[in-house]
């Protein structure tokens, strides 16, 4: 089997999943679910040495709870992005050199671990692009208490689309669980079961398409992408009065690059840009995000556009666009 090498680690070639574009960037790599299982440790509460819920079984339950509730679809392979690797060695091995370091006395596993698994026959197509239905989660150790003694873990789980033009994930505030908290894999799975469940995928499919009918002018868009700098700058009363918008500069940077220069979703010739490809550029400059902010400014920016379509619609004042 061939090995190759990325980021000073050897990986086998099978553990690497090969994708056009992934769903999320920043410093993650993407890896097998196989991986996941048979290559990396699974941490535990150290002051009682009970057992983490690990990343494998997380993905695998939600694969299995899609497959129930879509028993004709023909469920893809997960796209998994990791990121924080925790490196360690085998007993036998401790005074060894790390460069005499032989491959079987090396273990990993991953602080973060972000995947995505599509449901091919759910589309749509809006404004000329195929958003197709999508679920998946987030799980970060960092934000467990590894030297404590076992509680309570922490998830994240969204069900939602994805755009096939850009990969750009699409999440509605209905379709993410952000705080989900379990003590066993069988709470887990009564959890995101319930996600799929009161997920109303008409409403995010409504409020999507109704994003292709407004449009910002270039002065709009150049006010809107002024104050979002501003915003966190505002003193704590003015802040708590203005709807919030979870991207940083940076990647408010990116917007206006990709407003002048995306393939998919920039301006029109007259400078003019549609709620829907302000929507996908902030998604796409989303991909910048840790995966354990991720989906909390994914869905920041979907609310965060529905608000301005809110606002040009019914007419009304809006801090980020000033009634230009």
């Amino acid at each position: 089997m061939e090995l190759i090498q990325r980021n000073n680690q050897v990986i086998n070639e099978n553990d690497v999943v090969t994708v056009a574009s992934p769903f999320i960037e920043a410093n993650t790599k993407r890896v097998s679910l196989e991986h996941l299982k048979n290559e990396c440790t699974i941490p535990v509460f150290s002051k009682d040495n009970e057992v983490t819920i690990s990343h494998y079984q997380f993905i695998s339950k939600t694969i299995e709870l899609l497959k129930k509730y879509y028993p004709t679809d023909d469920i893809k392979s997960p796209d998994i992005r990791v990121s924080h690797i925790i490196k360690g060695r085998v007993p036998s091995a401790i005074g060894k050199p790390v460069k005499e370091l032989l491959d079987h006395e090396k273990t990993i596993y991953y602080e973060r671990c972000a995947f995505v698994v599509n449901i091919p026959s759910v589309t749509q197509t809006i404004n000329g692009n195929t958003l197709c239905l999508s679920a998946g989660g987030v799980r970060a150790y960092n934000q467990e208490n590894l030297y404590a003694k076992k509680s309570l873990e922490k998830f994240k789980l969204f069900i939602g689309f994805r755009n096939k033009v850009c990969t750009n994930t699409c999440v509605s505030t209905d379709g993410l669980a952000d705080k989900i908290r379990v003590g066993s894999v069988d709470d887990l799975e009564t959890h995101i079961a319930e996600v799929f469940q009161t997920y109303s995928m008409q409403e995010h499919l409504d409020v999507m398409t109704g994003m292709a009918r407004y449009r910002l002018s270039e002065r709009q868009f150049a006010h809107f992408i002024g104050r979002a700098r501003m915003l966190q700058y505002l003193d704590k009363k003015q802040h708590n009065n203005v709807f919030p918008l979870a991207l940083n500069d940076s990647q408010i940077n990116t917007v206006v690059k990709e407003y002048y220069t995306c393939e998919n979703f920039s301006r029109s010739k007259d400078g003019s840009i549609s709620l829907w490809n302000l929507y996908n550029l902030l998604t796409e400059a989303n991909k910048s995000s840790y995966i354990d902010s991720f989906l909390e400014r994914g869905v920041s920016a979907y609310e965060f556009v529905k608000e301005l379509s809110i606002s040009i619609e019914n007419k009304t004042p809006n801090w980020y666009l000033n009634n230009l």
